[in-house]
């Protein structure tokens, strides 16, 4: 009954302030909670939790010693994380002053990230049908600029006729990652990091290893064109969509670098493209094995 009483005095005597602050605090961890979950950091947490518990525990049974033990960990596990988890903070931070994949405001650029979405769709369709593969990365909003180092510095317009040229099995810069930062090809022959997860089937060659864990580690997407079979795959957040044919594949790239942004501002009909995209998706066969 205390607590009871304790909570309606206080929502008696709440001010607006109070209701915005606590807006904003609620806001704040839930968007932290939704971005580290399933990753390290989700783990890191619930030790943390614990680790709470057992102050509180040690605080209500007057567990001195341990109090004092536990009161210093967490002095230095706070600088630990810091530490620790700088590349998360810096990539929070960058992504903070990013600029879009492609600004959606006026028609021009709109009609723009269109060509460029069909050259790329173009190319890995020719590039199935003569089985040469290739792996394609378009950045979002996370940085990329470690991978971009790593390979061949490019700057060209997007178009489907460089893109063949470049995945040629004899040509140079065909082995490895193309990167495509703002709507150009900035780098060719980047190394990615390949993924660790044991589930992924023993069939996959190397380009789809990279590209699941080039989305394993940021928010990029990419696409990827078997070299054995010629098989279309898109990687994102660390799934693979497989075997897509010509229509799907120009779906999911419209609606992942270009509709997403509009569903800000177009929330009905963002709702209705994001619907309708998956419903194709799910009817599209995707098997297990190239």
């Amino acid at each position: 009954m205390d607590i009871l009483s304790f909570i309606t005095g206080y929502i008696r005597s709440a001010q607006i302030t109070d209701i915005i602050d606590i807006a904003v605090v609620a806001t704040f961890t839930y968007v932290v909670l939704k971005r580290i979950k399933g990753t390290s950091a989700e783990r890191l947490l619930k030790g943390i939790g614990v680790l709470l518990l057992l102050m509180f525990l040690a605080s209500v049974f007057q567990l001195n010693s341990i109090i004092y033990l536990l009161e210093n960990l967490t002095q230095v596990g706070l600088i630990s994380l810091v530490v620790v988890f700088q590349p998360e903070l810096r990539k929070m931070l960058e992504k903070m002053g990013k600029t879009k994949f492609y600004k959606s405001a006026p028609d021009e650029e709109m009609s723009e990230g269109e060509l460029i979405i069909n050259a790329i769709v173009d190319a890995c369709l020719r590039l199935s049908e003569s089985k040469e593969g290739a792996l394609i990365v378009f950045e979002k909003e996370d940085s990329i600029r470690e991978v971009i180092a790593s390979g061949v510095q490019t700057n060209a317009k997007v178009s489907s006729e460089l893109i063949r040229n470049i995945f040629y099995p004899k040509a140079p810069l065909h082995d490895g990652a193309m990167i495509i930062q703002d709507g150009k090809i900035v780098a060719s022959a980047c190394i990615l990091p390949l993924s660790k997860n044991q589930n992924i089937s023993k069939d996959l060659g190397t380009r789809h290893r990279a590209a699941v864990g080039m989305t394993e580690n940021t928010d990029a997407l990419c696409v990827i064109v078997s070299e054995e079979t010629g098989a279309i795959s898109v990687s994102s957040k660390g799934m693979l969509k497989r075997h897509l044919s010509k229509e799907i594949l120009k779906k999911l790239l419209t609606y992942e670098l270009i509709r997403k942004e509009e569903k800000q501002d177009e929330k009905g009909l963002g709702a209705f493209l994001d619907k309708s995209f998956y419903k194709l998706v799910k009817k599209q066969k995707l098997d297990k094995e190239d």
